[in-house]
């Protein structure tokens, strides 16, 4: 079948625009907002025993309110490698700790601060559309490349075009929700 070659293109083109949405997601947790998120911790690892750990493989991690963050280790002994991972992770919030859990306390964000990763957080935005653009650009290559060569009709060409086109539409206001979302969150006060 014809079409096959077309829907190999389209779902590679597929696979690849959400590769490209869940590193965007990613890039997204890592910036703050006001509020105590955990997610800012996905990035950082534990030193456990010489082998680098994700925090929540060591401790229980809890949000007990908007702007604090509290981590109790199951053992403690690993609280200081807990707090230097977090330093490690550069979140731009200074441990404390009583000997039992870790505290991170998340300042309110000023006004200016908002306004600036908002900034970050559009950027970011424009770099996953870009990279959404590029891939459109390899795949419509690559169909055309397969007309050119006789493996496709043309007018199978065309409809696979037509779809790709509807395909980066939509991660294009994937992309743009994700967006407007977080920087919603950053505005929140």
């Amino acid at each position: 079948n014809d079409m096959s070659i077309a829907d190999d293109v389209l779902n590679d083109l597929k696979s690849r625009i959400d590769q490209t949405l869940e590193a965007l997601k990613l890039d997204l947790s890592k910036v703050r907002t006001g509020r105590a998120n955990p997610a800012i911790l996905d990035g950082v690892r534990v030193d456990y025993y010489g082998a680098p750990t994700p925090l929540n493989g060591v401790a229980n991690i809890n949000v007990a309110d908007a702007r604090l963050i509290v981590i109790k280790p199951w053992d403690r002994t690993t609280i200081p490698a807990i707090e230097k991972g977090i330093h490690h992770a550069d979140i731009g919030i200074n441990p404390t700790n009583d000997g039992e859990v870790v505290r991170l306390v998340f300042p309110p964000l000023t006004e200016e601060r908002r306004r600036e990763l908002t900034k970050v957080v559009k950027s970011k935005g424009e770099d996953h559309k870009v990279a959404i653009r590029n891939e459109r650009r390899d795949a419509k290559e690559m169909l055309k490349a397969y007309v050119d060569e006789g493996e496709l009709p043309e007018d199978d060409g065309k409809r696979a075009e037509e779809k790709m086109q509807a395909i980066v539409d939509d991660g294009i206001k994937k992309v743009d929700d994700l967006v407007a979302k977080k920087s919603a969150d950053i505005m929140t006060v």
